[in-house]
C-alpha cells in the first residue's frame, strides 16, 4: 500500500432510511462537480444501486465501503483508492447513522465508517413531521457516540418559511448548524421496485433528468461553500492506499464480463483485480450481444435484475448457447445471483441457459443479510475452506438450492449448502467483495489461462 495525502471527505448520515440521505448525496455530488470537482464517490454498505447514481453525478465509478465484507481493516486503504486524486470525497451513508450488521454492534454501520475514515458527518433529518423535536433527535445523534463527529444538519421535506423558521430556532439550542434547508421536490424522486430503486442503467435519460433535479435542489438549498470547508477540515488520512496484487503474465486471458440493464450489479474492485492479475475484462451485454467476446476464455456474470428481462435473455437464444458451450468445455465461470439464475434451466418458465439443472422463480419472500461462508469444496474462485462475507439480497428462488457439489457452507441465519460448483461453474446467491480475498480473483484468471 503506498501513502495519500489527505483527501477532504464527508459523510452523508440520516436518522433512519428514507430520510433522504441518496437525494442529498448524490445532489451534493453533482454540484460540487458543477463547480469543477473531481467528486469521488462512496457508499457505505454493499448496496449497488446508489453507487450508479453517484457515477452519473460525478463521472466517476461509485465504490462501496463494507466493513463486515471487507473488514475494517481495508475500509481506509479501499476509500483512499478510490479518492486518488480528487478534490472532495462524498461518502453516503446506509439505514440509520448506527445500524450496521445485525448481531455486531457498530460493524459496517454509517457511525463505524465515519469513525474509520476520521471523517465529519452531516446528518439529513427528514422534518416533514416535526419542529421543536428535532433539537432532541439531533442532540441524540451527536451525543451518542463521541467518537462521530457530527457537524452539521440538513432539513429536508420542510414545508414552508414558518416550517423553517421553528426548526432553525429548535436548533439554535442543540449547538450543531444547520448548513441546508431542502423542500419537498417531487421531481427529484426516484422510482423504486422489489429490491429498492430502479438502476442508472434502465432509466437512462430520466435518471440523468433526476440527477440535475438533486443537484439543482442541492445547489439552492445548501451552504455548498460551508460544506467544502468542513470536508476540507477532515486532516489527513492515517492509512495507505489499497491497490490490487499486480501478476506479470505474457498473454493475456479474455474475461467477459456481464453487464447492461440486467446485470449491473458489481463492484469496481473486481475488475481490477481481474485485470491485475492478467485478464483482459471485456464487457457485453446478454440483452443485446448474440456472441461472446472473441477469445473469452472466462466468463464473470454478478448481479441484477434478469427477472425484470427473462422474456428478452430467454429469446436471445445464440448467447444462451454460446454460454452453455463455453461452461461445458470447462472454462471458468462466476456466477453471483442474478448470474446464478441466468445459468439455471428455466427462470419464471422462460427457458435460460442450461448450465445448472435448477428453475428459479420469482417469490414473495425478500432474502437479505450479511452471511458468514465457507467453501465447501474447490472451485474457480477458491479451495475448499476458504472463508469469505457475502451478502445476500434477492426476491426470487432456485430449486434446487444447492447442487451434489454445493458452492458455500453458510452459517447464518441458519446452517446450509447453497449454489453449485461443477467443471469450471461457481455460481451462488451470495455476492461477495473480492478485495477481501485477492487470491480469488488470482485464481480464477489463472484457471482462465489453463483450462
Amino acid at each position: 500500500m503506498t501513502s495519500v495525502s489527505s483527501v477532504p471527505r464527508l459523510v452523508i448520515a440520516a436518522p433512519s432510511s428514507g430520510s433522504g440521505k441518496t437525494t442529498v448525496a448524490t445532489g451534493l455530488m453533482a454540484a460540487f462537480a458543477a463547480r469543477g470537482l473531481a467528486v469521488s464517490p462512496h457508499k457505505v454498505g454493499p448496496d449497488y444501486i446508489d453507487p450508479g447514481y453517484h457515477a452519473l453525478a460525478t463521472g466517476r465509478v461509485g465504490r462501496n465501503l463494507d466493513a463486515y465484507l471487507c473488514g475494517p481493516e481495508l475500509i481506509g486503504p479501499l476509500f483512499a483508492h478510490g479518492a486518488r486524486g480528487c478534490d472532495v470525497a462524498v461518502v453516503e451513508g446506509v439505514m440509520g447513522m448506527f445500524d450496521g450488521a445485525a448481531g455486531e454492534g457498530e460493524l459496517a454501520s454509517t457511525a463505524h465508517v465515519a469513525k474509520l475514515l476520521r471523517a465529519p458527518v452531516v446528518l439529513v433529518v427528514d422534518a416533514s413531521s416535526q419542529s421543536r423535536t428535532v433539537a432532541a433527535l439531533v442532540h441524540g445523534f451527536a451525543s451518542f457516540d463521541p467518537e462521530v463527529r457530527v457537524a452539521g444538519v440538513l432539513l429536508n421535506k420542510v414545508a414552508s418559511d414558518r416550517h423553517e423558521e421553528l426548526l432553525r430556532d429548535a436548533l439554535d439550542q442543540a449547538g450543531v448548524p444547520v448548513l441546508g434547508v431542502l423542500r419537498r421536490a417531487p421531481q427529484v424522486d426516484t422510482p423504486s421496485r422489489h429490491l429498492g430503486l430502479v438502476p442508472v442503467a434502465e432509466r437512462q435519460s430520466a435518471a440523468v433528468e433526476a440527477v440535475a433535479a438533486m443537484a439543482a435542489q442541492v445547489e439552492r438549498g445548501c451552504d455548498l461553500d460551508a460544506l467544502m470547508g468542513l470536508a476540507r477540515g477532515a486532516g489527513a488520512l492515517p492509512f495507505g492506499e489499497w491497490e490490487p496484487p499486480t501478476v506479470t503474465v505474457e498473454r493475456r486471458a479474455v474475461v467477459a464480463v456481464a453487464g447492461g440493464s440486467a446485470f449491473t450489479f458489481s463492484y469496481a474492485e473486481h475488475a481490477e483485480l481481474l485485470t491485475a492479475a492478467g485478464a483482459e475484462v471485456v464487457p457485453f451485454d446478454p440483452l443485446r450481444d448474440e456472441q461472446l467476446p472473441d477469445g473469452t476464455s472466462g466468463l464473470v456474470i454478478g448481479g441484477g435484475f434478469p427477472e425484470v428481462y427473462a422474456a428478452e435473455l430467454s429469446a436471445n437464444e445464440p448467447l444462451r448457447k454460446a454460454v452453455t458451450a463455453l461452461a461445458e468445455s470447462g472454462a471458468p465461470v462466476a456466477a453471483e445471483c442474478a448470474g446464478l439464475l441466468y445459468l439455471c434451466r428455466e427462470l419464471d418458465g422462460k427457458p435460460m441457459c442450461g448450465v445448472i439443472d435448477a428453475a428459479a422463480r420469482m417469490s414473495e419472500r425478500l432474502t437479505l443479510g450479511y452471511r458468514d461462508a465457507v467453501a465447501v469444496g474447490d472451485s474457480v474462485l477458491a479451495p475448499a475452506g476458504t472463508r469469505m462475507r457475502g451478502h445476500e439480497f434477492h426476491r426470487t428462488v432456485v430449486e434446487p438450492a444447492a447442487g451434489t457439489a454445493p458452492a458455500w457452507g453458510v452459517r447464518a441465519p441458519e446452517r446450509r449448502v447453497e449454489g453449485f460448483v461443477q467443471r469450471g461453474v461457481h455460481a451462488s446467491y451470495l455476492h461477495t467483495h473480492w478485495a477481501s480475498e485477492p487470491g480469488v480473483a488470482r485464481r480464477f484468471v489463472e484457471r482462465c489461462r489453463t483450462s
